[in-house]
């Protein structure tokens, strides 16, 4: 199983933090925010992990974290320009030759999560074929991938719908088989101009292969100030 950690992207949300650095190298409390998603990899027990960055930033995630060695895990780098497409799949494209036909774990590089996915991780890597997205209740679904639920299985995901048919985010943490670079290759920019991650989901939904989990612990984004903020204060109160 290999693990991919999205760490690119230009934080525009946070502007003008990001205007000299990486999103993911600002301080979640008291460590780097790239530290959280990849502690989310490593204690599913993933440990052959590609970090996907922006150029500008690329020497200070080779500082931070290094090959991984201290980790118990090796960890390599994988540059992502502007021209090689925006959006979440177009990141995650750039993995294709690292995974090699494996199935893998995806992590938004800016996702705080208290769950632990070693006991699902275990299971996917026993099916034959699929992927699993997990699910989180939100007060503001509008912001996130949307999904509607009948029962325990999901029938329908929006991006970012104005007016979203559940409270159910899609987090950003997801488990592929080998099949989604065939189905990223073939995705078609969306209105926002970007490959979409919701457009893949949508696509092992359509073939009956999605599966879905609910989270139970706190998850949140710290991609915008008030996120960044709530993320910080819950990491604060955990260690009080």
């Amino acid at each position: 199983m290999k693990g991919v950690i999205l760490a690119g992207g230009k934080g525009t949300r946070l502007k003008d933090l990001t205007l000299v650095t990486n999103k993911h190298l600002l301080p979640v409390y008291d460590k780097p925010m790239i530290f959280y998603p990849l502690k989310t990899m490593l204690d599913a027990g993933i440990k052959d992990i590609m970090v996907v960055i922006d150029p500008q930033s690329a020497g200070d995630f080779l500082i931070l974290i290094g090959s991984g060695a201290k980790y118990g895990a090796n960890i390599s780098y994988r540059v992502q320009d502007e021209i090689q497409g925006l959006g979440i799949a177009a990141a995650l494209r750039l993995a294709e030759g690292f995974c090699c036909g494996d199935k893998l774990a995806v992590v938004l590089g800016d996702n705080v999560f208290e769950d632990s996915f070693k006991e699902t991780v275990g299971w996917f890597e026993k099916q034959e074929r699929g992927a699993c997205v997990f699910l989180k209740k939100v007060p503001d679904p509008e912001r996130f991938g949307v999904a509607e639920l009948k029962g325990d299985s999901v029938v329908s995901i929006e991006e970012k719908p104005k007016s979203p048919k559940s409270d159910f985010a899609v987090t950003g943490f997801y488990l592929y088989d080998e099949n989604v670079f065939e189905i990223i290759r073939a995705l078609k920019p969306s209105a926002r101009g970007e490959l979409e991650i919701t457009d893949v989901n949508n696509a092992y939904l359509k073939s009956g292969s999605l599966k879905a989990r609910v989270l139970e612990g706190f998850w949140s984004d710290a991609g915008t100030f008030d996120s960044l903020h709530n993320a910080s204060t819950f990491l604060r109160q955990k260690k009080a």
